[in-house]
């Protein structure tokens, strides 16, 4: 330890029970230790101390400053053995340099978990990142549990617990968890709520993650019986994989809903295939939220309006949605928003009808989207509302309330409340204005019922719901295994690869047999006279392409023919590739040419794979052909596939949908392409060393005449 520092703590005291690495003394601790407090209320030692203290937190806790003397009517120990008692948490709100002395001395005194709040670590650059590997090191000697550093703590407003330094008041008690990488969003969140009329149930700041990550974190939020629906900012993932696998798990118990930011940041370097240009970072975190059945907002604004939503509402049994409004207008505009939203205008039923005609005025619109006129009344609002909830073909409603004509829009309110709260099905309120609803804003907020101040914000958030549904009806994603493979010829053969380049043809053809992934067989030619030689022996008509590891684009440089159907055709085929390539290549060598069977025409299609760096092999489908990139119709999902990964492979892209016909193409074999993308991603599972496999195109055979992997390549990692 640094002689100088204050913060030495200058006799021992028997230590307790070594800690263990459970999370428990993060979110309940049974006492809790300041270190760093102060009695400036300038500093944000004062700023910890005072919330702690406010937030009626209801174990033991004491602060430590060198200097001693008192704060907030509290003693200042001058150090963790001063201590009267063993504590279980420490927050650490000290300069960088001295962490690593309080850790050592938290060790010692018996604490179990500690919350760096200080920056100046892994961001300021190499010696920060050297202070928290000593850090790191300290903790694991002594069994604690680290968040941070760099982060504002945790709070938990139903303990309740406050170890932060956010400005008063603290955030209402609610159902909403919030987990971010960003301390500055946690103070932005907490104020915003607050105005918003909802409450957080714990917020966790999680810095740099030296120790404590998001996915440790993610099972004891929803451990909580406080929270309803947790949400999250997230930058990165520590560990995607094992994200994944915990995530799946989270959110069949809680909605997991992540604001994940830096989606346009460059994709893979070092990529030379369509698949690897196509596959950006982003692409590998939307396949994994969609595995893990966590709701992807794209907005600050979708995060909480989906999250109040989820908190608040009951889940539909289907997408059927009622509209009831005032006005045509609006009327219109959220029947636009529920289809643009993948949800339907629920047909109502005759019994329906007659029972709106009741209540309403002649001139009013009985059919959905209903238009009960402007005159309408706060009675009139309540009764059409039951009748449309009553409906069997409504699986939920969306109310629309400008501000009324004749009465106030509070009065609408306070008349169709308890109607929702008596309601099995989900109500969501457009509640369109602004200072002439500010007391039917009031009424929603305290019953707890989601407005949102324009019906396109509403329909997404009963679409959440829908969806919401959906994904617990569905089955958990199992992965497809595939057991009539050869790895142990794959692994043979790629000790014959070169790292960092690209496999040699006739080295991936032997490859992708040992998967029984079906390709043409290739047939090398030094001569002219040998490709007529090989032609006559596959037998007319064939296709040749250049056989030249250096060139992975061969179509670009002229080197593929199609359609040869003569010894003549061959001939001049070779002397067109081969000068072509000397030309344009003075100074490579060239292999020679390769003469294949030529196979009928088919649909094209890519299948193409990519190991990202978080989440591993990334598995890609679309349309193939020169034109890959510039259609940009691909999809991704992360390999090993499930079943349901394969149907939004297909269902997501024209390449997919239209593999079952369309205008003259007759229907071609989607199973034999399933079978193609299950085995080329248990491929790419089992040999990690496979930078990037694509197969540009994969011709697709009519209905039960199967696939052929034409133009294959794949190059493994440097």
């Amino acid at each position: 330890m640094t002689p100088d520092s204050p913060y030495i703590f200058c006799y021992p005291s028997p230590m307790s029970t070594k800690p263990t690495n459970s999370l428990t003394p993060l979110f309940k601790p049974k006492s809790i230790v300041l270190v760093g407090a102060t009695a400036d209320p300038a500093k944000l030692g004062f700023g910890v101390a005072r919330n702690l203290l406010q937030s009626d937190y209801q174990g033991d806790i004491y602060f430590v400053n060198p200097r001693g003397g008192t704060l907030l009517e509290r003693p200042l120990y001058p150090s963790i053995f001063a201590l009267p008692e063993p504590v279980e948490l420490a927050v650490l709100l000290i300069p960088a340099p001295y962490v690593p002395d309080a850790l050592k001395a938290c060790g010692e005194k018996g604490v179990r978990a500690a919350i760096i709040a200080a920056g100046g670590f892994r961001e300021t650059g190499a010696p920060g990142a050297s202070l928290e590997d000593e850090c790191l090191r300290i903790a694991r000697e002594y069994e604690m549990r680290l968040m941070g550093p760099n982060c504002i703590g945790l709070l938990d407003t139903h303990l309740p617990l406050d170890t932060t330094f956010l400005p008063p008041p603290a955030p209402t008690p609610g159902a909403v968890a919030f987990i971010s990488h960003s301390g500055a969003i946690c103070a932005a969140v907490v104020d915003w709520a607050r105005g918003q009329g909802f409450g957080l149930s714990q917020l966790v700041s999680l810095g740099n993650q030296l120790d404590v990550c998001e996915t440790d974190i993610l099972p004891a939020v929803a451990a909580d019986p406080y929270t309803r629906v947790i949400t999250m900012y997230l930058e990165g993932v520590s560990d995607g994989r094992r994200f994944l696998h915990v995530a799946e798990q989270v959110t069949r118990q809680k909605p997991v809903i992540a604001l994940k930011v830096g989606r346009f940041a460059s994709g893979q370097e070092a990529v030379s295939s369509h698949t690897g240009a196509l596959a950006g970072a982003d692409s590998a975190f939307e396949a994994a939220f969609r595995r893990a059945g966590i709701i992807r907002a794209t907005t600050s604004e979708h995060l909480f309006d989906w999250a109040k939503a989820l908190a608040w509402c009951p889940l539909p049994a289907g997408p059927n949605v009622a509209v009831l409004s005032n006005a045509g207008g609006p009327g219109v505009t959220a029947v636009d928003a529920i289809e643009a939203n993948g949800l339907q205008l629920a047909t109502l039923q005759a019994e329906t009808e007659e029972k709106l005609q009741g209540v309403l005025p002649p001139a009013a619109s009985v059919k959905n989207p209903v238009d009960m006129l402007a005159g309408a009344s706060p009675e009139q609002y309540a009764s059409s509302l039951q009748i449309l909830l009553a409906d069997a073909q409504v699986d939920s409603v969306l109310v629309i309330l400008p501000p009324p004509p004749m009465y106030s829009a509070g009065g609408v309110a306070k008349a169709i409340i308890p109607i929702i709260y008596s309601a099995k099905k989900p109500v969501i309120i457009a509640l369109m204005g602004e200072r002439l609803i500010q007391e039917a804003m009031e009424h929603f907020r305290s019953a707890h019922i989601p407005e949102y101040r324009f019906p396109e914000r509403a329909a997404s958030a009963l679409a959440t719901l829908t969806n919401r549904a959906n994904y617990l009806h569905s089955e958990p994603p199992k992965e497809v295994e595939v057991t009539d493979v050869q790895p142990a010829i794959v692994q043979r053969l790629l000790t014959q690869a070169t790292p960092g380049e690209w496999l040699s043809p006739v080295l991936l053809d032997q490859i992708l047999a040992a998967y029984q992934i079906p390709t043409p067989r290739l047939h090398l030619a030094h001569t002219a006279e040998e490709a007529i030689t090989l032609a006559l022996e596959v037998g007319y008509p064939v296709v040749m392409k250049l056989a030249a590891d250096e060139v992975t684009h061969k179509s670009d440089v002229g080197g593929v023919v199609l359609g040869l159907a003569s010894d003549t055709a061959v001939s001049d085929a070779f002397d067109q590739i081969t000068n072509q390539f000397q030309q344009r290549f003075p100074d490579v060598a060239l292999d020679g040419v390769f003469v294949q069977k030529m196979i009928p025409a088919g649909q094209q299609v890519v299948v193409g794979v990519v190991q990202d760096a978080q989440f591993g092999p990334m598995l890609m489908f679309g349309s193939g052909g020169v034109e890959v990139e510039g259609l940009d119709d691909v999809a991704f999902a992360l390999a090993p596939l499930t079943h349901a990964d394969v149907e939004h492979l297909l269902s997501k892209t024209w390449a997919g949908r239209k593999l079952d016909g369309f205008r003259n193409l007759p229907p071609a074999d989607k199973t034999a392409v399933t079978d193609v993308l299950i085995r080329l991603g248990q491929l790419a599972t089992d040999f990690p060393q496979l930078a990037e496999i694509e197969i540009n195109p994969l011709l697709v055979m009519t209905q039960g005449e199967g696939v052929w992997a034409v133009d294959v390549r794949a190059r493994v990692t440097a």
